[in-house]
């Protein structure tokens, strides 16, 4: 892994809890470097969830095919954002989602054995996996929220103006599958918005 992405890294653990270089250099230790091609499949739905995913660098995102065989996004992270489907991961049973990198990617995964080890040799890591989950819960009820209150139009324009480094980086496809409408709808909306 470059240096500058784990300085990123370090630097984001820094906002929730004190970490010292030599700590953070032995936190490491305990994730397994993945470097990914655009596309790459990090996780297969119907497999074994064992891994919890932090992106240094890139982009991800999760997602489910549905009974019409529609691909439907759940969750996408960037930088320093953390994905994996939870509940299966936490029970070490079978998830019904993959991820896949929407650019080239480099990501450290963490087993749940890991995990419970480094939480024992260094507790204060608790208030940080609280924080983030905490964080994530908060964004998913924002995100039922608009999806329940807003009309198709301005679930869009919402998303791209809330999160536009997310409109930028991802290709319009994967917008349309996380907010449930279809790419040649929000291409309708983006060329209205144009004009």
């Amino acid at each position: 892994m470059k240096r500058a992405t784990l300085e990123s890294f370090f630097g984001h653990l820094c906002q929730y809890v004190a970490v010292s270089k030599e700590e953070f250099g032995d936190i490491l230790s305990f994730f397994e470097e993945r470097n990914l091609a655009k596309k790459e499949i990090l996780m297969h739905a119907g497999g074994p969830c064992t891994h919890a995913h932090v992106v240094l660098k890139g982009c991800m995102h999760m997602y489910f095919v549905n009974e019409k065989g529609v691909e439907r996004t759940v969750q996408f992270a960037l930088e320093n954002w953390w994905l994996t489907d939870f509940l299966a991961f936490q029970n070490k049973g079978n998830t019904d989602f993959s991820i896949q990198a929407v650019e080239k990617s480099e990501v450290l995964s963490i087993s749940l054995d890991q995990q419970e080890r480094l939480l024992e040799k260094y507790p204060k890591l608790e208030r940080y996996f609280r924080m983030i989950y905490q964080t994530a819960y908060g964004a998913s009820l924002m995100r039922t929220k608009y999806l329940s209150d807003f009309s198709k139009e301005d679930i869009y324009l919402h998303f791209v103006e809330h999160y536009p480094t997310f409109a930028q980086r991802v290709p319009q496809y994967l917008i349309a599958s996380f907010l449930g409408l279809t790419p040649e709808y929000v291409s309708e909306i983006r060329a209205k918005k144009r004009s």
